[in-house]
């Protein structure tokens, strides 16, 4: 009897390690849907300003950026071209432009003035999946940042400005290709 009831426990404790092992979840810290076993690597492009307009390093800061970007929050590897994941594009618009009036109160007819001017930044982003080319996708990303003229000018604020709107597109660009959300 005591046979059966041995022979009995261990066909029950057999079936529930293969139930668990069976059942698994996967999670990431980062948000992200990568399978490593079959994604190893990525590649980024020297993306190219084609607004006209922005610093002269602005396209290499943004490059940088993403590779870093991607290097931190995956355990991808980067290699110089043809990876897992591709990334290419170009900075398609950077505009300065003013968001509010303040109104003169001088008698001598001085003009109105802009009280917040808004810097904005788009970039076209052509991303490739070369294992599951359905995720694939080409879009435009963009933010913006206000700064007041009154307290300060825009070389003053420039690169800060950019840097913090890079940080939202490179975070939105992450979150559209390899967080799916």
């Amino acid at each position: 009897m005591t046979l059966i009831k041995y022979l009995g426990n261990l066909a029950l404790a057999c079936a529930g390690i293969l139930l668990f092992q069976s059942c698994s979840i996967s999670y990431s810290f980062t948000g992200t849907n990568i399978n490593y076993d079959i994604i190893k690597t990525f590649s980024v492009e020297n993306f190219f300003n084609d607004s006209g307009g922005g610093p002269a390093n602005m396209e290499q800061t943004f490059t940088e950026s993403l590779k870093d970007f991607y290097q931190r929050n995956t355990q991808l590897e980067l290699v110089r071209n043809n990876g897992d994941l591709q990334f290419s594009g170009a900075i398609s618009r950077y505009n300065i432009t003013p968001q509010a009036t303040v109104s003169s109160t001088d008698p001598a007819n001085v003009p109105d003035r802009a009280g917040q001017m808004r810097l904005t930044i788009s970039v076209d982003v052509e991303y490739v999946n070369s294992v599951n080319e359905e995720e694939s996708l080409k879009r435009s990303f963009s933010f913006f940042k206000d700064y007041d003229p009154r307290q300060t000018s825009i070389l003053q604020v420039e690169g800060e400005l950019i840097q913090e709107i890079f940080d939202s597109i490179i975070q939105d660009i992450f979150t559209a290709t390899v967080a799916n959300w």
